[in-house]
């Protein structure tokens, strides 16, 4: 699981960022976000704009984005919430990054079926890159972290890097997607086996074979 702290408050930190504000665009999507709750429950709206907090400074910062004390504090402030409860939502939610993040924020799967399908060799590959769980390269190229369960277990070992998942992965396919994005470049997302267009079965449907073209009604058959 990936572990879960809080950048230090430094002076520093407060120096970079606590002047911190929605721009315009974000503020219209802050707005829209808080109109879909009802009077008085506008705090409902604290994971929407701590995610496009997040995205903001990703903007700023050339990265995925994370979220400084700073930041969550101009969170609280315009839901008029206390603090830390603004921080128990950041810290519960991996897709809140808590600590500064590389140019790609590489996030393997390790549970059971990613790791019975290869997520340890995964692992292994991304160590071979200078990469390690909890850290960003030097180049501030790379972050990697292990999460647990992302909801791709039909196309296992997967790993996500900032919003893509890649799927079906070996190491010569993940090696591939690394190379690419270290280059500029935009991979394919989703599965990368050849075979495969989500994650139907590799040779085609076994059974139900008549609703790959249309909406067929077995019903009557039944």
């Amino acid at each position: 699981m990936a572990d879960r702290h809080l950048e230090p408050d430094t002076p520093e930190l407060r120096a970079r960022w606590g002047g911190f504000a929605f721009s315009k665009a974000w503020e219209a999507k802050a707005r829209t976000a808080i109109a879909k709750y009802p009077e008085g429950r506008q705090r409902s709206a604290v994971m929407a704009l701590l995610d496009f907090a997040q995205r903001q400074v990703g903007e700023e910062t050339g990265t995925q984005g994370w979220l400084p004390i700073p930041v969550m504090e101009y969170v609280a402030r315009y839901l008029d919430m206390p603090i830390i409860r603004v921080v128990e939502v950041a810290s519960f939610y991996t897709m809140y990054n808590l600590v500064p993040v590389g140019r790609f924020h590489v996030q393997v799967c390790g549970t059971t079926p990613c790791m019975l399908r290869g997520s340890d060799d995964i692992l292994a590959a991304c160590k071979k890159r200078g990469m390690h769980k909890g850290h960003t390269t030097d180049d501030g190229l790379w972050t990697l972290t292990e999460v647990e369960c992302m909801g791709n277990c039909s196309s296992a070992p997967m790993v996500q890097i900032n919003d893509g998942n890649y799927e079906d992965l070996t190491v010569e396919r993940f090696d591939a997607v690394l190379d690419a994005l270290a280059a500029g470049k935009t991979p394919k997302e989703g599965t990368q086996d050849p075979g495969r267009h989500t994650v139907e079965p590799l040779g085609g449907p076994t059974t139900l074979k008549q609703m790959v073209k249309t909406n067929h009604d077995y019903r009557k058959e039944w």
